[in-house]
């Protein structure tokens, strides 16, 4: 009788003889060598990047064909879901750290977390396939449940992270199939990999989620011509190198929201509903409100975030309608006292009604010293309310007004431990000199910016060192929306200096002198700087 060896099998192993074990090669089995546990994170980074390069292409897809009018790239709404569930002393530390850099702290954050993550499920790949699938679909559980967690979130939403997130698990599989084959290396699959993956990628952030329709609509909006003139601005701006704008260009405005990606409305297609206890439902639309008379206002707007001597502040010129003439449509039913403005992306502020319908001017906004809103900072339209810290007030991509009562309704921030009202408290600032630098003896001016909007501000007093108190010279003020510039000439004596300022508004109120942080409803203190004079 004839016997044959099958060439899978050891003839050893048939006869009955032990098998020695196989030695091991430069890639053992369990990753032991010392080039197998990169390749191992390797394989764990190409699949969590295949998997988001495959959910973001498809979400940007739905986005771009209007098929979802959520968020169904899963990035986008990791970061928004955060945004909305920060605490806020968390808050309140990114932006002191970052300022208005703290959309790009937290991406950058998430892509640390996420690398990490990946590569740890690759090296997990190694002692338990199974579990390291399990591990990757838990991520992208995690990527659904913040999609269905976005406004206006559809049930086909969650598909772009299901798929990216089987396009993930399948690669961790296949290439855990070739490395049973002996293919460990820098493979021909690893590379098509991640080159499949950062195309994939590159053309899922081309669709814009609406941008480029939105971008066509700015582009040909046409600003009707406001009632009356721009308000004059003569006088407002001292000749102080260094000293603070009066007016602040578009592009070196502050930008504070909880908008993790700026959203791109379409202004064509764009609603205001008015809603809530009112007589009349109103819902306006661009054309209509691009047809009434509007005006413009000189307006400092102040986030509540901005510390002492801080500069999340800016001031600009302001056209839109009066909020006031669309809420006399909708007659506001007696009891109602808040006024709840909702964004595109979620976001509430809640407004005293009488802060929208006094002499106050508080705008539905549409234009930024001349030019449609950037969409940065709110295109179409957004509220501008004279007076009142942002988190109350200042809602961009603004789409609905919610007309309630504080004991039935909170803001987006009052939850979170701060104050329901917010009034802007009386703040000033030095400018200059700067903290920290050496200045020449001599005359030297110290100027600044102080501010109080919608009361104004009728004094400045500058304190060097531990003397008296002098008075500041101001500029003029267009309007008590804005802030005011002062200067003091100082003859600056050798030695080290601290320069401390304050204001006082026109009722006599001093600027409050007891330090206080940003929360619960901004801070406040005098701002004192040091500077060394040589």
């Amino acid at each position: 009788m004839t016997t044959s060896t099958s060439p899978l099998r050891d003839p050893a192993a048939s006869s009955g003889e032990p098998v020695p074990p196989a030695p091991a090669g430069p890639t053992g089995p369990s990753g032991a060598s010392g080039r197998a546990w990169p390749l191992a994170a390797l394989d764990g980074l190409l699949a969590g990047g295949l998997a988001i390069a495959v959910a973001t292409f498809l979400g940007g897809a739905m986005s771009f064909l209007g098929i979802s009018t959520g968020t169904p790239a899963p990035i986008a709404a990791i970061g928004g879901a955060f945004i909305d569930r920060t605490p806020a002393w968390l808050k309140t530390f990114a932006i002191s750290t970052f300022g208005t850099n703290d959309k790009t702290a937290l991406l950058t954050g998430m892509g640390v977390v996420l690398v990490l993550l990946c590569a740890g499920i690759g090296l997990l790949a190694r002692r338990s396939l199974t579990s390291a699938l399990v591990g990757l679909a838990l991520i992208g559980a995690i990527g659904a449940l913040a999609v269905v967690s976005r406004p206006n979130a559809g049930a086909l939403d969650i598909l772009p992270t299901a798929l990216g997130a089987l396009a993930g698990i399948k690669l961790l599989q296949t290439v855990d199939q070739a490395r049973d084959r002996g293919g460990d290396g820098l493979s021909r699959r690893r590379v098509i990999a991640g080159a499949g993956a950062l195309v994939v990628g590159f053309f899922g952030t081309r669709f814009d989620s609406g941008a480029g329709q939105a971008t066509a609509s700015r582009a040909a909006t046409q600003l009707p011509k406001p009632t009356g003139p721009a308000p004059s601005t003569a006088g407002a701006q001292l000749d102080v190198a260094g000293i603070s704008p009066y007016v602040v260009k578009n592009d070196a405005f502050y930008r504070i929201d909880t908008a993790f990606v700026v959203p791109h409305l379409d202004a064509t297609t764009w609603k205001l509903k008015v809603v809530g206890e009112v007589e009349q439902e109103i819902t306006l639309d661009w054309a209509t409100l691009l047809s009434k008379p509007l005006m413009q206002k000189l307006v400092t707007l102040t986030c509540v975030s901005n510390e002492v001597g801080g500069n999340l502040i800016g001031n600009a010129l302001w056209t839109g309608w009066p909020v006031r003439e669309l809420l006399a449509m909708a007659r506001p039913k007696a009891g109602a006292d808040m006024v709840l403005s909702r964004s595109s992306d979620g976001f509430t502020a809640g407004t005293p009604l009488t802060a929208m319908t006094d002499d106050r001017d508080a705008l539905l906004a549409v234009a930024m010293n001349g030019e449609p809103l950037p969409f940065e900072h709110g295109f179409p339209v957004r509220l501008v309310v004279p007076g009142l810290y942002g988190y109350v007030s200042a809602t961009k991509w603004v789409t609905e007004l919610k007309v309630t009562r504080f004991a039935v309704d909170q803001g987006y921030w009052t939850p979170r431990g701060w104050s329901a009202l917010g009034p802007v408290k009386t703040s000033s600032r030095v400018d200059v000199p700067t903290d920290g630098t050496q200045i020449k003896a001599g005359t030297t001016a110290v100027a600044g910016v102080a501010w109080a909007q919608h009361r104004g501000i009728d004094k400045v007093e500058v304190q060097i060192d531990n003397g008296a108190w002098q008075v500041a010279t101001l500029a003029a003020e267009p309007t008590i929306d804005s802030w005011r510039q002062w200067v003091l000439t100082w003859e600056a004596t050798t030695g080290s200096h601290t320069i401390t300022v304050r204001a006082t508004d026109p009722s006599g109120a001093v600027q409050i002198s007891d330090p206080a942080p940003p929360d619960p409803n901004g801070a406040q203190g005098y701002h004192t700087i040091t500077v060394r004079v040589a």
